[in-house]
């Protein structure tokens, strides 16, 4: 089947926030990216657009031929990859067995969003929590940088302070100043709190800590982006 002009129209309304919020759908692209929404998440997908859509006709999708020109003006990004789909929101979901969860105040930038997704999907960690003001996790960018993982990790946006009030499990917050992370006592039962890139946690935040972490510096830099920080304390979480 050949893409429409009205659903050219609709694939670019979803390129804003509020359109995606509205219809409750959003892009991913890439083969890698539809192959894992395939596996892990097959009933978001909605439809699928392909310049060779004969490798995808093995698929039970509503599957569109798209002419390079087309896929250019719909795709979110700079160079497309041949293959882009719309899939719906994901459905809440875990299997219950990570422990651990991770806590984000303000996390702004795209790409951090989506490599700490990666990064949780990576580690077995299926839940994470964040702020208002952190960034949409189905913004395009976002999307790319999980390189898929967004279908294997929970993302819920509420209130940080009534959350974490409420909450009976420790809270690791990533410091500059704190417990040197490898002489703390880290329970695999925990919330790792995040905070944003320029400013930290947020200050209402801070008194609900329970275990003030931080990640030695040994040589040289001002700082750790928050994406790699987070890597650092995953590991050192599942390190036992």
């Amino acid at each position: 089947m050949d893409i429409s002009k009205e659903q050219v129209k609709r694939i670019l309304a979803l390129h804003k926030k509020k359109h995606r919020d509205d219809n409750k759908l959003f892009i991913i692209e890439g083969r890698k990216i539809i192959e894992e929404a395939i596996q892990y998440q097959p009933d978001c997908i909605q439809s699928i657009y392909s310049t060779s859509p004969e490798s995808l006709s093995q698929s039970n999708f509503n599957v569109f031929q798209i002419a390079s020109k087309d896929l250019n003006k719909i795709s979110t990004l700079k160079h497309p990859q041949g293959d882009l789909a719309i899939c719906r929101y994901l459905e809440s979901q875990t299997t219950g067995q990570s422990k651990l969860k991770i806590a984000l105040d303000q996390i702004q930038d795209p790409g951090n969003l989506g490599t700490i997704i990666r990064l949780a999907a990576w580690y077995g960690v299926e839940e994470i929590i964040a702020s208002p003001d952190t960034v949409d996790c189905y913004n395009p960018k976002v999307i790319q940088a999980t390189m898929g993982a967004i279908f294997n990790v929970r993302i819920t946006y509420q209130d940080l302070k009534p959350y974490l009030e409420k909450s009976s499990l420790p809270i690791y917050g990533a410091l500059l100043q704190g417990e040197s992370l490898y002489d703390s006592q880290l329970k695999s039962e925990a919330i790792l709190l995040m905070g944003n890139e320029g400013n930290g946690i947020s200050d209402e935040l801070m008194s609900l800590i329970s275990h003030p972490i931080t990640i030695p510096k040994f040589g040289t830099g001002e700082s750790l982006n928050v994406a790699m920080a987070t890597g650092i304390l995953l590991s050192e979480f599942y390190r036992g």
